[in-house]
């Protein structure tokens, strides 16, 4: 048997949802979004199915200090992605706002990081990350790793491994088209959540579920 879903249809109910689930339902556990399937196979004669997830595909990117970020670099740990890049004209400095919200608040947790990733590599160097992540206030990256790299990789993980738009086009302001996506990503690389992070009550949201995958 093998059944699947569309990721992005999820992804978008998901978010729709998390915009009017009531308070009362703030201990409801998180799904695991994207695409599944159930696998079955014979084990002594009797058939076990095995759920399958969706997960972050294999990535490696170099973060502000110059230092390799990859998926063993996350591995058992819980941390929020998104996409932007430091001469964003429209929606960046809004999301970095609410962002600082959610590094002030788990900065200091150790099993928890932020992955921000630009869709400008060809400017965002090492060095303009670093300048960029000081204005912000964040002096090192333990927590919060601004990411630079090859160009189609970044993208490619944004559209296929996030579900989030991350690419190049000229009819865009600044020259870039990315959404406001602040994804929430378990310990074992499932997404667990997407977020609007231009507004303040879905950052909210992100940060009342960020405990509940900390301690799962």
């Amino acid at each position: 048997m093998h059944t699947k879903f569309s990721i992005l249809s999820i992804l978008l109910i998901s978010l729709l949802f998390s915009q009017c689930k009531p308070a009362a339902e703030n201990n409801t556990p998180l799904p695991k979004l994207g695409n599944w399937h159930v696998d079955e196979k014979t084990v002594d004669g009797k058939v076990v199915q095995d759920t399958v997830y969706h997960t972050i595909a294999d990535f490696s990117f170099t973060n502000q200090d110059g230092e390799t970020v990859n998926n063993e670099s996350v591995k058992g740990k819980v941390y929020v992605a998104d996409f932007f890049f430091t001469t964003c004209p429209t929606i960046c400095p809004i999301m970095k706002k609410e962002m600082i919200r959610v590094y002030e608040k788990f900065g200091d947790n150790p099993n928890f990081k932020i992955l921000s990733h630009t869709i400008d590599p060809t400017h965002d160097t090492e060095e303009v990350l670093k300048d960029y992540a000081q204005k912000l206030g964040i002096e090192n990256a333990t927590t919060w790793n601004f990411l630079t790299g090859e160009a189609e990789k970044i993208y490619e993980l944004g559209q296929t491994s996030y579900i989030t738009t991350a690419q190049e086009d000229q009819n865009e302001a600044g020259g870039f088209l990315h959404s406001g996506a602040f994804i929430l990503v378990d310990q074992k690389g499932h997404i667990r959540g997407a977020y609007d992070g231009t507004k303040a009550d879905q950052v909210e949201r992100l940060m009342q579920d960020i405990p509940k995958i900390l301690e799962e």
